[in-house]
């Protein structure tokens, strides 16, 4: 298939252009480019040679941005709940505004297949038992509301020309050139590395499941080439329901992999997001589809990652590699305006 890839330049879609591209798909690119600043290590698959990119404000598209394409994956948001907090009128103007709209071209562009990349973070607060796609949502934050908002409005669109999937998924580990340290394996990891110490700041009792992110790559190219009738109006988790660990035992995980590492834990935390979830629906109901990973592999595999590209703690702390330290840099800096959008030169 000829698939677009919206932000290819993105934590997930550096790898994921050419995992595409490894399974005999022809991928394009689409991104606005906050993140070119950074480049944690270089892969002969991916940067600085990856698919053809074309740099566009998602809340900008037209139909003829779509048109020729088969299929549709769709990453381009404001990623994490912090960026979404930070400025939240913005994170629905873009996530949930400008999703619907990227869905609505290329619906009307004749896309056949729309993958959209959704999170477990809108189960938000469960009550310890495992949630399942038809649990009740209880999104907290900007980033999770937006997330349902979307999933409903393009369970509208579906229909036997266009058809929709949704993955919701878990929280994301693992190496990429656009590496990402705010997200919990790969930020205990660094910390791991560097300090040989985690030091938590709280008691790390929080429910999260988690998952490596060529797990949810190759949820992704299954998601894109399943037959219509076996994904169209779908939700599938994304994860392993044995990958589901409160933050402590990430922590002690992480440690095993990285040996000497302490880690000490700190009071109990007014985040009240938690939840647990259970992964056998895309065990089962997605073709071809099955996790390869466990966290305590990935932490291993960070930690060879870290040790080959002389990994310091100035690499660690920079900005580009926290989605809201970037961001505040472009604004402070005055590269983009008070709506995010590219400033004029």
């Amino acid at each position: 298939m000829k698939i677009l890839v919206t932000g290819t330049e993105g934590y997930i879609g550096t790898r994921l252009a050419p995992w595409l591209t490894a399974a005999g798909h022809e991928v394009h690119g689409f991104d606005t480019g906050f993140y070119r600043d950074g480049c944690l290590y270089l892969d002969p698959l991916g940067l600085p040679s990856g698919p053809q990119t074309s740099y566009k404000d998602l809340r900008k598209v037209e139909p003829a941005d779509f048109e020729g394409f088969d299929a549709v994956v769709h990453l381009a948001e404001l990623s994490n709940d912090p960026l979404g907090q930070n400025r939240p009128e913005i994170t629905f103007k873009i996530n949930h505004e400008g999703s619907v709209r990227i869905a609505k071209a290329a619906r009307a562009a004749g896309v056949r297949r729309f993958v959209y990349a959704s999170s477990c973070s809108v189960y938000g607060v469960g009550s310890g038992e495992f949630l399942d796609e038809t649990s009740p949502v209880n999104p907290q934050t900007a980033y999770a509301q937006c997330k349902v908002l979307v999933e409903r409005d393009l369970s509208a669109l579906a229909d036997d020309r266009f058809s929709v999937v949704f993955l919701r998924n878990a929280t994301a580990y693992g190496p990429s050139p656009r590496m990402r340290f705010d997200i919990v394996l790969n930020d205990l990891s660094a910390l791991a590395w560097i300090d040989k110490k985690i030091s938590m700041v709280s008691d790390g009792s929080p429910w999260r499941p988690i998952v490596h992110i060529e797990d949810i790559c190759e949820a992704m190219r299954c998601a894109a080439e399943a037959p219509a009738d076996a994904v169209n109006g779908q939700v599938f988790n994304v994860g392993a329901t044995a990958e589901n660990f409160r933050i402590r035992e990430i922590a002690q995980i992480v440690s095993e992999a990285f040996p000497g590492c302490e880690v000490s834990a700190g009071p109990p935390s007014q985040d009240n997001r938690s939840y647990r979830v259970s992964f056998d629906k895309i065990a089962t109901k997605l073709p071809g589809y099955k996790t390869r990973w466990t966290a305590l592999q990935g932490a291993q595999e960070l930690r060879r990652l870290f040790e080959r590209i002389d990994f310091t703690r100035e690499t660690y702390e920079f900005r580009a590699f926290t989605r809201l330290k970037q961001l505040k840099y472009l604004e402070r800096t005055r590269q983009i305006d008070n709506e995010l959008f590219w400033s004029a030169r």
